[in-house]
């Protein structure tokens, strides 16, 4: 994410920003809220009044509009950020209108900032200069790439050695080569890969590579895991082979955090869960770190229930963490009420 413009006086006014990845964009549906003044340059269709029974088909034409949200919705899977709302500046005022935000395009929020939104642009501008990782999980015979996104890990593809016609070479060869194939597609934006797996094929791999691709497989760092997949993913986030190389990456801190959460559940540790619990936590003064999913985070800020909430832990010096739901442990922790804290000491 690039930060164009800062213009606040306090917590409030304008950031202009220009969302550079699909990351940036799921970062804006936890940013921008219903009721936030936003200005973009869009296409709109030109109000043409006529007393032709067929009017000419009117042209749009570029212009900037402010539009004050009503709703936002995140298409992962086209790439956009839709905003509708009411136009309250440039042309049309008064009737509504839809940004179709895409990476690439800057956008203008003007609002009353909370310290989480501003930590998170902040978050995902230093975000975008880190090297953007790849992970390979592979086995004999299957294996598995999976793109780190702050969400999340997003399934690339999965690879199977076939049992069919050889072609040149063996068939573990042509498996290899498959892969080589498939992860140089997959990385080429990237500036780190991991390559995972439990036994030798992780290392006949290696092997493979540095013979067919030396300059590539250069920058490649390994990590020994059980299985692959998605497990296997989690496996190399947990191990901290993502934090090496990313220095500080916000789905393996989350994993991290609900596994020291899960662990203090079980032993009836330092931990508490549910709005009740957490609340009454927060009384005798005990919140260490906050872990809050952003969809209950969204949902309760849209009621206004949460931000005094957020102050109040802030206050007592506890640390807040905001997960994905997108995301393994954000989901856990969604099944467990949608927040939890760490303590200090148990209640």
């Amino acid at each position: 994410m690039r930060v164009v413009k800062r213009n606040l006086r306090g917590r409030e006014g304008e950031i202009k920003i220009v969302p550079e990845t699909l990351d940036d964009l799921w970062h804006l549906k936890y940013i921008i809220e219903k009721g936030d003044l936003i200005f973009a340059l869009t296409k709109r269709k030109a109000d043409s009044s006529s007393d032709k029974l067929r009017p000419e088909k009117a042209e749009k034409k570029t212009v900037r509009l402010g539009i004050r949200v009503e709703e936002l919705e995140f298409h992962k899977f086209s790439n956009r950020l839709r905003i509708h709302g009411q136009i309250e500046q440039g042309m049309d005022t008064g009737h509504y209108h839809t940004f179709n935000v895409e990476e690439g395009v800057d956008i203008s929020i003007i609002k009353n900032w909370k310290k989480d939104q501003i930590e998170r642009i902040n978050e995902a501008e230093a975000s975008s200069k880190r090297p953007k990782v790849v992970i390979l999980a592979v086995e004999e015979g299957d294996a598995d790439i999976g793109l780190v996104r702050h969400y999340g890990i997003e399934l690339y593809s999965h690879i199977s050695q076939s049992s069919g016609k050889k072609g040149e070479g063996s068939l573990r060869e042509v498996f290899f080569q498959e892969i080589i194939d498939q992860l140089l597609h997959a990385a080429s934006e990237s500036e780190a890969i991991v390559v995972a797996g439990p036994g030798f094929a992780k290392d006949d791999f290696i092997k493979y590579l540095k013979s067919k691709e030396p300059e590539f497989s250069s920058g490649v760092v390994t990590e020994d895991t059980a299985s692959i997949g998605m497990s296997g993913f989690q496996e190399v986030l947990r191990r901290g082979a993502v934090d090496r190389i990313m220095e500080e990456s916000r789905i393996a801190r989350e994993s991290r955090l609900m596994d020291e959460l899960l662990k203090e559940i079980a032993l009836d540790g330092k931990a508490a869960y549910g709005l009740e619990e957490v609340k009454l936590a927060l009384d005798y003064g005990a919140i260490d770190t906050l872990l809050v999913a952003d969809e209950m985070l969204r949902v309760e800020r849209e009621k206004g229930n949460i931000d005094s909430f957020l102050q109040s832990v802030e206050h007592t010096q506890g640390k807040i963490v905001v997960f994905s739901t997108i995301f393994e442990p954000g989901q856990k922790l969604l099944a467990l009420g949608g927040i939890a804290a760490l303590l200090r000491f148990n209640i």
